[in-house]
């Protein structure tokens, strides 16, 4: 077996690590600001009163945090001071770094977060805002702000890096700020059966202690990772989908993009409607996005398909293999492009066959064959052709000669070529 296959089978057999007891650690090594702030976001969310009177231990004994054995590492990764991560799990820290260009040296500035994760969750936030600059998009007479780095998308990438990175690993988790982009890397690649082909769908917390607590606090939830949320969020910003791309067997990285692609699509969005664009599924919304950027379809969205053809949404082009789909008519009226519309959409049926026909009719008895014939139809596909070819000759307009590479279609009852000499 190869060192990959051996570790992906250690990995699905591996016990949670987050719920292992940290032999040398007591009660001493919390911190209390940590635990306040755990009971805080936990009332909060349960909106259970009793959490309120619950001495600290028995607070995380409830939480499991704390086990007759002793001290949780999730406690420590939550809750732990300074001090004793760095005695006991040094690789526990966050690191974020700001870069205003791609020239390699130090950053322009450099945290290091070694010390309970629910200490430093909102600050590390705020210190990516500092930097959040607005970008803007016209629609009608007013400006619409849209901030380059969507907190929620920020938040749920860092949550995801520390609830789901492998702790046996020594390295840090990185969050890396540019201008217009961040990158976050995370130690231990993804857990066993996640891949970024199925990340929406497949979900394996390698520290399920961690994930448990952090949705006690409402930071996750339970059944997902929240790239549902980051991916849904991006589409909606007009914006790159997350980007796994250097995503290896060691490590997770994931790049949020910051930039517009284009703002015509956000107004797009505007049209179909806010309260609308806020009840898609993120399947909807990728659909959205596969169909502005003109690529194909895949299998498993493809029943999302037809309410959004519908709902006028989108529009389907074609027949058989050549269909495709685009954005309906609003979104090239709205780019001031109506007739980039009617190229995209192709001529009318009729009309298509009627050109066909009418350049089989000048070729008289020698016939056209298939390749000349795409070149009357430049934009439709083969199969497309072939298909409004064959409604022709079932209406008896044409035939077909010939067999195989040397078939050419003449006008019906057109006399018979010669043989070439």
């Amino acid at each position: 077996m190869t060192p990959d296959m051996l570790k992906r089978i250690f990995d699905e057999a591996a016990p949670d690590f987050s719920a292992e007891v940290c032999k040398r650690a007591t009660p001493a090594d919390l911190d209390p600001a940590a635990i306040k702030q755990f009971r805080r976001r936990w009332q909060g969310h349960s909106k259970n009163p009793q959490l309120r009177t619950l001495s600290d231990e028995q607070l995380l004994r409830d939480a499991g945090l704390i086990t007759p054995d002793g001290i949780t590492y999730a406690a420590l990764i939550l809750l732990g001071r300074q001090v004793a991560l760095g005695r006991f799990l040094a690789q526990a820290e966050v690191i974020f770094e700001y870069r205003s260009t791609e020239v390699p040296g130090p950053a322009n500035q450099r945290d290091e977060y070694r010390q309970g994760f629910l200490l430093f969750y909102d600050k590390l936030w705020d210190t990516v805002n500092l930097r959040n600059d607005l970008q803007h998009y016209q629609e009608g007479f007013v400006m619409h702000p849209v901030p380059t780095f969507s907190e929620q998308s920020v938040r749920e990438a860092t949550l995801n890096a520390v609830s789901h990175r492998d702790y046996r690993h020594p390295g840090s988790v990185f969050v890396r700020q540019f201008p217009r982009r961040i990158e976050i890397v995370s130690p231990g690649g993804f857990p066993a059966g996640v891949s970024p082909e199925n990340i929406l769908y497949r979900q394996n917390a390698r520290n399920r202690l961690i994930a448990d607590n952090l949705a006690r606090c409402g930071l996750v939830e339970r059944a997902g990772q929240g790239a549902n949320r980051m991916f849904a969020e991006s589409v909606r910003q007009g914006k790159r989908l997350p980007d796994f791309t250097h995503t290896d067997q060691f490590q997770v990285s994931l790049t949020l993009h910051g930039q517009i692609q284009d703002p015509d699509f956000l107004r797009f969005l505007e049209k179909v409607g806010p309260d609308r664009v806020e009840t898609f599924a993120v399947e909807d919304l990728l659909v959205l996005d596969r169909v502005h950027r003109e690529q194909r379809v895949p299998d498993e969205l493809r029943e999302r398909l037809r309410p959004l053809i519908a709902e006028g949404i989108i529009e389907r082009v074609g027949h058989g293999r050549g269909v495709r789909y685009m954005l309906s008519r609003k979104f090239y009226e709205m780019k001031g492009r109506p007739g980039s519309y009617t190229r995209e959409r192709g001529l009318d049926r009729e009309q298509n066959k009627s050109l066909l026909l009418n350049h089989i009719r000048r070729c008289g008895a020698a016939g056209a064959p298939l390749g000349e014939l795409t070149q009357v139809l430049p934009a439709l596909s083969v199969d497309q052709i072939r298909h409004l070819l064959k409604e022709l000759r079932q209406e008896q307009q044409i035939t077909l000669q010939g067999k195989g590479p040397a078939s050419r279609w003449c006008p019906r009852n057109a006399p018979a070529a010669s043989p070439p000499t």
